[in-house]
C-alpha cells in the first residue's frame, strides 16, 4: 500500500490514529491542518476568519492536491472531502479510510468549534455539519472502520491489518 488517507469529522481521532499507525507500521505521518497551518503562516481559525469559509475550502483543496508522498499516514481534515480535485488525487495515492463515530460522540468530543477552526457555513449547526459530510466520507472511503467503543490501539490494529492485506497482494 502506497499510503494510508484517513478521512472523518473533526475530532473522530485521525491525527492520533494516524500517528501511532505510522509508528507501527514504519510509515511517515502528514497532518493536512498542520502543513496548511504551516503553508499559511497562521491557524486554521484565523484562516477562516480572514478568508471565509470558500477562501479556506479553496486553500485545503489545494495543498491536499499538491501531496506527492509514499509510505505516508495523511490525515486530512474533515472539510477534505469537499475537494473533489484533492479527494480524487488523494485515491490516487493510496487508500482512503473514513474513522466513522456517531454523531452524539462528535459532539462530546469537540469542544470550542471556532477555536479549533471547523468550516462550517454561518449559521450551520454541527449536526448539520455531520449530516452533509457523513454522505460524503462514505462516497470516498475505500473502508470504513466504525471507531465507537474503541481505543486507538484497537483501530490502529485494525487500519494495520487492512496494510498487510493490500501489501501481499
Amino acid at each position: 500500500m502506497k499510503n494510508i488517507v484517513l478521512i472523518g469529522m473533526p475530532g473522530s481521532g485521525k491525527s492520533t490514529v494516524g500517528v501511532v499507525l505510522a509508528k507501527n507500521i514504519g510509515y511517515d505521518f502528514l497532518d493536512s491542518d498542520l502543513e496548511i497551518q504551516a503553508r499559511e503562516g497562521r491557524k486554521l481559525h484565523e484562516i477562516i476568519s480572514e478568508k471565509g469559509l470558500e477562501g479556506f475550502l479553496k486553500i485545503e483543496e489545494a495543498v491536499n492536491a499538491s501531496f506527492m508522498v509514499e509510505h505516508t499516514v495523511i490525515a486530512t481534515g474533515g472539510s477534505a472531502v469537499y475537494g473533489k480535485m484533492a479527494m480524487e488525487h488523494l485515491k490516487e495515492l493510496g487508500s482512503i479510510i473514513y474513522l466513522k463515530l456517531p454523531y452524539e460522540e462528535i459532539r462530546h468530543r469537540l469542544g470550542d468549534l471556532n477555536q479549533r477552526g471547523v468550516a462550517m457555513k454561518s449559521g450551520q449547526s454541527l449536526r448539520d455539519l455531520y449530516e452533509e459530510r457523513v454522505v460524503l466520507y462514505e462516497k470516498y472511503a475505500d473502508k470504513t472502520i466504525e471507531c465507537f467503543h474503541k481505543e486507538i490501539r484497537e483501530i490502529v490494529a485494525e487500519i494495520g491489518c487492512l496494510a498487510c492485506l493490500t501489501e501481499e497482494k
